[in-house]
Formats: C-alpha cells, structure tokens, sequence
C-alpha cells in the first residue's frame, strides 16, 4: 500500500502540467532553480565522483614523495607539509611538485616534457588549494550532471583540461605550475553558458549568478598564489562557456516512473528532439571558435612560445608577488659549507646566508633552498 500511496503522490505533484513543463491552466512554463533538484529521479554523477578520488590519491602520492621530515630534516609544518614561506597553501615542496609532473618552463623545451600537459591537471598546489577547488567542483558539477547528464559534463571537463594545459605552456615561468583548476573554470564557465540561453526557465537566476561569481572570484584569487596557474584557469573557462552552448539544452521537466524496477514504465525524455537541435547558429559559431582556439593554442605551443617576453605585467595575473612567498625562481648559484654538523648555504649573487643545523642536504633540495635565498 505504502508504494501506491508513494506512485500516487507522485503524480499528483505533476498534476496540471504537460509534457514540457507548462502549467495547463495559466499557460506559463513550471520555472526550476538552477542551484538544485530538477526531478526526484536523480541522474548519476560519476564524472564528478572519479574527478575527486582521482585528485585525492594523487595529493596522497605527491605527499608521500615530499616526504618533508626526511627531505627537510624535520623543518615542516604540521609534520607533513613544507613551512608556509615556501609553500603558502600548506603542500609539497617545488621539487616534489616537479618530480609529480608539474609544468615548468625549462621542461617545455623539448618533446620530453610534453607528457606534464597531462599530469599538471591531475596535481594540487597545497591543502588549501584541494579543499578549495574540490569543494567547487562537487558544487558546480554535480549540479551540471543531474542538469544535463554525465557525458555532456564529462566532455566539457575533458576538453576544459586540454585547453588549460596548452593556454599554461605560453605563460608558465621557471617554476612549477599546476592546472587543475582549468577543470573547475571550465564547469563554472559552462554553468553560465547553460544559465544564460535558458535565462526564463530558472526561477533562482540571480541568486545562481552571484554564487557563480563567488566561487569564481574565490579561486581566481588563490590562483594569484605559487603554484598555480591562472592562465589555464581563464582558458578552461573560456573552453567551457563556449562549449556549454554547444552541448546544453533547455532542462525538462519529467514524470516520474509509475513502476521502477528492471523496466521503467511512463517515463518521459526530459529533453524534446527540437530543443536538443534549437538554435544551430549560435552552436555552430560557438563550436568553431573553440576549435580556432585550441588550434591556435597548440600552434603556439608547437613553437614554443613564451608571451612573457612580450608581456612585462602577465606575471602578475599568475601569482602576486609578496614578501610571504617567492614568485619567481630565479637561477641562482650558491656556496656550501659544512661546519661542526651545519650546512651553511651563501648565495653568490646577492651574499645573503641561511645556517641550517643539519647536513647530508640531497642536491635537488639544495638547488631549492639556494633559489629561496637568492630570490
């Protein structure tokens, strides 16, 4: 009785509408938050789920080859992390990040490093920055697949990934940059494309639009911190809006199933054949201006191109510098001297020193503590 009573309820709730949405009586369309649930038949949201556990295994793994109390004698923060002025977002050391398969540009120089466009977005700057962009990814993208389904929004994220990672090769400086925002850009980007054409059917439209910015405004600014790259940040978001009009269409409501089980009897296709095909203008401009980007993109890339020289302000848009981190690791020569079971370290440069009470330091984590003094 409980299953009929539950069927009944169901389908007194749909009451009054048609196939579409639309109220039978005042003629109005059934207007539907953006931020929220569409129907009670809720759509899986695996891209999503894979995107997290994938990003959090590999944080797990870059930790573990930072290794901060062995490689940094014990000089961490919270016991795992390296100290703050060296990595602000609470996270692994330059070199742990380099070893991962972060960008830089020295790698970039010849087809050996290519394989980093495809690692760099899989890799997070510090806990802060996971937290943060995960945090927005679960927001935004799960609230895209039960919109419009995993395979548009997993399409959208992919590509979202690649245009990021080749917009980075452009700007990327000597220092190790990761891109896994782009992804994050690229949803939020998509989230205003699907806002936008469908403006009349979101009841809480303005509402959606400031908590688009928010988390916008929210990550862009950590972006302006080391590590980062805010470059395929504004790509993917470009890469998204764009293909958000490609691939979404008006959100329908639906009836629910009369009978679930191994067939689904009643059930409506949320999305009619002539809203999935509507306005091919507007999709088809949007589609070949994605593909004059990403072309454009991997030409650049192809020849190596390094905008900085032309550009004496980028930098800034990539990482504000500050007297709580170092932006820029410059290449830098040092002296070391070992005394008494301490390693002094001179940077020949600018004669500046710091006395570490240790010795036995590796050559790559002395490389990174000479570029620390020098800058």
């Amino acid at each position: 009785m409980d299953f009929w009573k539950m069927q009944d309820t169901q389908i007194v709730d749909m009451k009054g509408f048609d196939d579409n949405g639309v109220d039978e009586v005042t003629g109005e369309k059934q207007r539907i938050p953006f931020f929220g649930s569409m129907s009670k038949n809720k759509e899986t949201t695996w891209v999503i789920s894979l995107f997290v556990f994938v990003h959090l295994v590999v944080f797990f793994c870059t930790m573990i080859v930072n290794n901060c109390l062995s490689n940094s004698h014990g000089d961490c923060a919270l016991m795992f992390f390296q100290p703050l002025h060296e990595n602000p977002l609470l996270g692994p050391s330059s070199s742990a990040l380099d070893r991962m398969g972060a960008l830089r540009r020295i790698h970039l120089t010849n087809i050996h490093g290519v394989w980093r466009l495809f690692t760099s977005p899989l890799l997070h700057a510090g806990v802060f920055h996971l937290f943060i962009s995960l945090s927005s990814a679960i927001y935004i993208g799960i609230n895209l697949e039960q919109k419009y389904g995993p395979s548009r929004t997993g399409i959208i994220f992919i590509l979202s990934v690649i245009t990021g990672s080749l917009m980075a090769t452009l700007f990327v400086q000597n220092r190790p940059d990761v891109s896994s925002s782009a992804a994050l850009f690229g949803l939020i980007g998509a989230s205003f494309s699907g806002l936008i054409r469908d403006w009349k059917s979101f009841s809480n439209k303005f509402q959606a639009v400031m908590a688009l910015l928010l988390v916008f405004a929210v990550n862009f600014a950590l972006g302006m911190l080391p590590f980062i790259d805010n470059f395929s940040n504004i790509a993917g978001f470009m890469a998204g809006s764009l293909l958000g009009y490609v691939l979404f269409f008006s959100p329908q409501l639906r009836k629910p199933a009369l009978h679930k089980g191994l067939f689904d009897y009643g059930v409506k296709k949320s999305v009619a054949l002539k809203d999935k095909l509507g306005r091919p203008t507007l999709r088809i401009v949007c589609l070949l201006l994605f593909l004059l980007m990403v072309a454009g993109l991997i030409v650049a890339a192809l020849s190596s191109i390094d905008i900085n020289k032309y550009c004496s302000w980028c930098h800034f848009v990539d990482c504000v510098p500050s007297k709580m981190w170092i932006c820029d690791s410059k290449s830098s020569f040092c002296k070391t001297t070992e005394l008494r079971g301490q390693m002094v370290i001179r940077c020949l440069q600018s004669d500046k020193l710091k006395i570490l009470p240790y010795t036995g330091i590796s050559a790559t984590r002395l490389e990174e503590l000479c570029s620390m003094i020098c800058s």
